[in-house]
């Protein structure tokens, strides 16, 4: 768990390093899900590093960034919503104080298997979505 002050190219392609030298060293290939914010792209590690670092980094990386309307994104913010009130929904003084309590949180979530239980179907987004989930000609003869 990494926290920054900000959300800089320059912070997310210093963690893209730590992830890649730090945390998985030995991996051949982390698989990285990404959220659509303007500095979550390979750029990031061009701007901040010279050519051949950024390379070496970006190589290791497999990108895939989330739907704009993803359900899974949902469960994402569910999970981000349950870490604010259950953890940062008070005053914490500062950045190490607040790496420490994320981490226990994130630490407890893993070790309690907290899971989500989505309940969003595939026909319920037929009705809510309808222009995302059109109906195929061969559904509405069934």
């Amino acid at each position: 768990m990494r926290v920054r002050a900000r959300r800089t190219a320059q912070e997310f392609a210093e963690v893209l390093r730590a992830l890649v030298d730090q945390d998985y060293p030995e991996a051949d290939r982390i698989v990285l899900v990404l959220d659509n914010l303007n500095t979550h792209h390979p750029g990031a590690l061009y701007g901040h590093f010279p050519p051949a670092e950024a390379r070496r980094i970006a190589a290791k990386i497999e990108w895939h960034y989330t739907p704009a309307h993803g359900s899974w994104l949902n469960m994402a913010e569910c999970e981000l919503s349950a870490l604010t009130r259950q953890c940062l929904a008070r005053r914490i003084p500062d950045t190490q104080r607040l790496t420490q309590e994320v981490t226990a949180w994130a630490q407890h979530r893993n070790q309690t298997y907290c899971t989500v239980d989505w309940q969003f179907t595939t026909e319920d987004a037929r009705i809510k979505l309808k222009r995302l989930y059109p109906v195929m000609k061969e559904q509405e003869s069934t």
